[in-house]
């Protein structure tokens, strides 16, 4: 079981962090390894959309379709896989800090299967790195509006 927790406090309001945050649109500019972002359902973001998504880890190309199951506006986002190389649920949570600013929590849970299991605390080790770089800059977009 890979399990990772990043945050970080953004000096934004949580609106401001949460729509954009929750924009499958804008993942490909705050996401290191994600390259692209296909909507599989209609917009907007809503319960049961589809978004397939094109990532780079660990040198490898990934394809996967993330659904929503949870989705709660301006607090939480779960995200899961609906297909591809490994169940994964990516968490979003925001809370208020002050009017101003905003704690955004990242978090990433997966079941690696086979061969994969093996690296599961080496992937662990990446994935935190990664969402620490992602946080960083998602708050340094953010923060510069």
């Amino acid at each position: 079981m890979v399990d990772v927790i990043t945050e970080i406090v953004i000096n934004q309001p949580v609106e401001t962090v949460a729509a954009y945050a929750t924009n499958p649109d804008n993942a490909p500019e705050w996401y290191v390894n994600i390259d692209s972002a296909e909507w599989r359902t209609s917009k907007p973001l809503a319960l049961g959309s589809q978004i397939a998504f094109k990532a780079q880890f660990m040198g490898r190309s990934l394809a996967y379709v993330y659904e929503i199951p949870e989705l709660i506006p301006n607090e939480k986002l779960v995200m899961r896989t609906a297909d591809g190389p490994f169940l994964m649920e990516t968490t979003y949570t925001w809370s208020v800090v002050d009017k101003s600013a905003t704690k955004m929590t990242l978090r990433n849970r997966g079941e690696p299967t086979g061969f994969s299991k093996l690296f599961a605390p080496f992937m662990a080790m990446m994935m935190r790195r990664a969402n620490n770089k992602d946080l960083r800059n998602i708050k340094s977009i953010l923060e510069a509006n």
